[in-house]
């Protein structure tokens, strides 16, 4: 028996149109009813979460949340932050140099706003703005206070010219943070302790569920940390090829009520 589910939301809770069916709703509110922690676990900020917790009512006595791809693990209902990971000033500044020398926009997180140091702004941290309704601030690095704790920072370009970008990040960079593609525009840059599969074992851990007592659902290379510890892990149908080759289990696409589906499968007929 599953005691736990970890779904993420772009690309696998939510639809196209960014909304969960009711055939999901429906699923996840039986799946809470018998007993089970359905915990959003997403690469999103907080404020990106949080109509979404109230619509589900995630945010009741013993409710938790995986914001930032792991970097922050709290519980909704108190809003006690059971863990928070998050980088410096120089972390963010030597990020910047670098997304300068790759010539690829960079934006950055902290708990209150999404910054840009480019004054020429790209499309995709608008487009991030308005998905996670976290609102956007244009900062050089100089108007930056020093003692800031970013909670992610984000390459972002087209596609084509990010994996380029991807490619030409040296690899003494890479081993120093958690670096991980979770769209094909954007590029995510963590605390190296940060991935959304540490955060459910974390969360796991401190509610005493064992590693075979939980699922992890999603779509994208984020999610592969949590597929891979989860001891069930489901590929939505329009993952990622190595989402699909590390699951245990493939359900359908987020536009044909995929999670819904592993849930009735795999949980409420069990």
């Amino acid at each position: 028996m599953y005691k736990l589910i970890a779904i993420d939301m772009d690309g696998t809770l939510l639809n196209d149109l960014h909304e969960v069916t009711e055939e999901v709703r429906d699923a996840l509110h039986a799946g809470k009813a018998q007993g089970v922690k359905i915990v959003l676990c997403t690469g999103r900020p907080l404020g990106g979460v949080s109509r979404y917790l109230e619509e589900l009512n995630l945010n009741e006595d013993g409710d938790y949340v995986i914001a930032y791809n792991g970097a922050l693990v709290q519980n909704t209902h108190t809003q006690e932050v059971v863990s928070e990971l998050t980088l410096s000033y120089e972390d963010v500044k030597s990020l910047y140099e670098l997304s300068k020398t790759l010539d690829t926009p960079m934006h950055f997180f902290d708990s209150s706003y999404l910054y840009t140091p480019n004054r020429d702004i790209s499309p995709y941290t608008v487009y991030e703005s308005n998905v996670t309704q976290v609102p956007l601030r244009f900062r050089t690095l100089d108007e930056i206070p020093e003692d800031i704790l970013v909670t992610k920072a984000m390459y972002i370009d087209e596609p084509e010219k990010l994996d380029r970008t991807i490619a030409s990040v040296p690899e003494d960079i890479k081993k120093r943070y958690t670096m991980v593609k979770s769209a094909p525009y954007f590029y995510e840059i963590l605390h190296p302790a940060a991935s959304k599969g540490n955060a459910v074992k974390q969360l796991a851990d401190l509610l005493g569920i064992a590693q075979q007592e939980v699922m992890a659902i999603g779509d994208n290379g984020n999610d592969l940390t949590m597929i891979e510890w989860a001891g069930c892990g489901v590929a939505m149908g329009n993952a990622i090829p190595e989402v699909k080759a590390s699951a245990n289990y493939e359900t359908r696409s987020n536009n044909e009520n995929g999670v819904a589906h592993a849930i009735r499968e795999l949980v409420l007929s069990k």
